[in-house]
């Protein structure tokens, strides 16, 4: 589990037995009322196409790369099948006179493509495609070995159709049951990556309930015992005009509607479930405000049927819910902002492993002290990483802060001296080409840092911060960003923010693009510090 850090305005502890993060009510209030409403009509006639699509877009990545190992695992069974002697066995002859048969070779790998299309087909149309996993393991391989039956009796039935007695029996039996075999496999590390990725906080998504009726508590427990959901429960919002409610460890308020703007920053809220019947007003409020911070809501079928019957229904456990207003999140972006962050830090790790190893023996040589200063951090939605970089100060820097407080040339909450007595002589060097960044492309590969975003705060400057500074930890940060390139000398922390803020508003993947290459620019002429 990610580590947590004591604040007072967002994650402050984790409960001992469930490890799902508590936060702290936020008192500012900003009114529903007040935001501009979209037309009723214009909304609901475009509201289905919407859902649909944004659904399909969110899993569609994840279900080409379990489609695309699930057909690995059917190719690796077919050499397994003709590799360990099961034609032999059966009187069929050998490798060579299995694929120079009586059969033709473009018969056979018709015969291949058909068992691979009906498994696939089979299992997407079986749920086993996609980034909810909304039923238990035993299930899951249960539905899987099922799929895999399937396909085998749908590839004897086309064998049998097109007259191919001759095809080997041992290579389809072979390709059957290690198929059915390695694809279960396959699931089972689908599924544990994604459940580590869970409990990491990666990809799992943050969630109120509003509502803490009979059907809000039991979505709550859903959802805290089922962590394969890919959903933590932030707390219960209840309507302003609802009786006051205590919180509790069982029932833990996070405040009221009306406040909800500042909760969804505060918690970095992804999806709001309405358990609770209030008024049509109130849920077009809702999905306004949805659309303007993008975040998803969900109700439970029933509670408003003129909006949601052409809605698609989805499980949250064993609840069904429909969606409302699903957040634009630019998957295939994304997708490829994630490919290159991988591919680009792995090889310039490869690349400077030689300049690295040097720079280790010359901090080391340089000062007392590790070669590496590994310092907490807070990422994406609030999550504490270790941050890995070069030590540029001598080992007590921390302490000697303090007393430096005075020299202070930032504005804000910021500390940065044009001259400090904290840095070394090789860590001046290394700051001035920004190498103490290197070890960071580590944090990258991880998935804690990208290669462009805001730089990783420190907890003591997020306990300072205003609430709309919160939006700069809702994307993964940096190595480099809008600020490192456009004012890295400027003292002002509210532009350092700013710019910040337009990098997260204005996020796409050329922009990221465009911002390495001024990066690269910026490293060249030495005008680190």
């Amino acid at each position: 589990m990610p580590e947590s850090v004591s604040l007072p305005i967002y994650i402050v502890r984790r409960r001992r037995k469930t490890g799902i993060p508590e936060g702290i009510p936020a008192m500012a209030t900003i009114s529903l009322g007040n935001l501009p409403r979209s037309k009723p009509a214009a909304g609901k006639a475009a509201g289905a196409s919407v859902l649909v699509s944004g659904r399909m877009l969110r899993t569609s990545l994840t279900t080409s790369l379990m489609m695309v190992t699930d057909i690995a695992a059917v190719l690796l069974a077919l050499l397994l099948s003709l590799r360990i002697g099961l034609e032999r066995l059966l009187d069929a002859g050998s490798i060579h006179s299995v694929l120079s048969g009586a059969v033709p070779v473009s018969w056979q790998m018709g015969y291949l493509g058909c068992y691979l299309a009906a498994l696939l087909l089979v299992s997407h149309h079986q749920g086993l495609y996609g980034h909810s996993l909304n039923y238990s393991v035993l299930y899951e391989q249960r539905k899987t070995v099922q799929c895999g039956l399937t396909a085998g009796l749908l590839l004897c039935g086309a064998i049998y159709a097109t007259h191919g007695g001759s095809t080997s029996r041992a290579v389809v039996f072979g390709l059957m049951f290690f198929g059915t075999l390695f694809t279960c496999i396959t699931r089972g590390f689908w599924r544990y990556v994604m459940i580590r990725r869970y409990e990491r906080g990666i990809d799992a998504r943050n969630v109120v309930i509003l509502g803490a009726n009979g059907i809000g508590m039991a979505l709550q427990r859903q959802i805290m015992r089922r962590r394969h959901l890919g959903r933590i429960f932030k707390g219960f919002v209840h309507l302003s005009s609802s009786p006051s409610q205590c919180s509790s460890e069982d029932v833990p308020m996070l405040g009221t509607l009306d406040q909800i703007r500042c909760l969804a920053r505060q918690h970095f809220i992804d999806e709001i479930i309405i358990a609770e019947a209030c008024s049509l007003d109130t849920v077009r409020d809702l999905i306004d405000l949805a659309r303007e911070m993008s975040l998803e809501i969900l109700v439970i079928p029933g509670l408003y049927d003129g909006i949601t019957h052409e809605a698609p229904i989805e499980y949250v456990g064993d609840f069904p819910v429909v969606a409302l207003h699903c957040r634009d999140e630019k998957v295939i972006s994304h997708f490829f902002k994630r490919v290159c962050d991988i591919v680009l830090a792995a090889c310039a790790l490869i690349v400077s492993l030689p300049l690295l190893l040097a720079l280790m023996i010359a901090v080391k040589l340089d000062s007392q002290g590790p070669a590496f200063y590994v310092s907490p951090r807070i990422g994406k939605k609030g999550r504490v990483f270790r941050c890995i970089k070069f030590r540029t100060m001598v080992a007590d820097a921390e302490k000697r802060k303090q007393a430096l407080a005075a020299f202070n040339e930032r504005t804000g909450i910021l500390f940065k001296m044009r001259n400090d007595p904290r840095i070394t002589r090789v860590g001046a060097f290394l700051r001035k080409y920004s190498l103490d960044e290197i070890p960071q492309f580590l944090n990258v590969l991880r998935g804690e840092m990208s290669l462009v975003g805001p730089r990783p705060p420190l907890a003591s400057e997020v306990e300072q911060y205003e609430i709309e500074h919160f939006r700069r930890l809702e994307v993964l940060p940096g190595l480099t960003g809008l600020w490192q390139v456009r004012a890295r000398q400027d003292p002002s922390f509210e532009r350092y923010v700013a710019l910040d803020l337009a990098y997260v508003e204005n996020w796409s993947f050329w922009l990221d693009m465009k911002i390495l290459v001024r990066t690269t620019e910026v490293i060249l002429r030495g005008t680190g510090s």
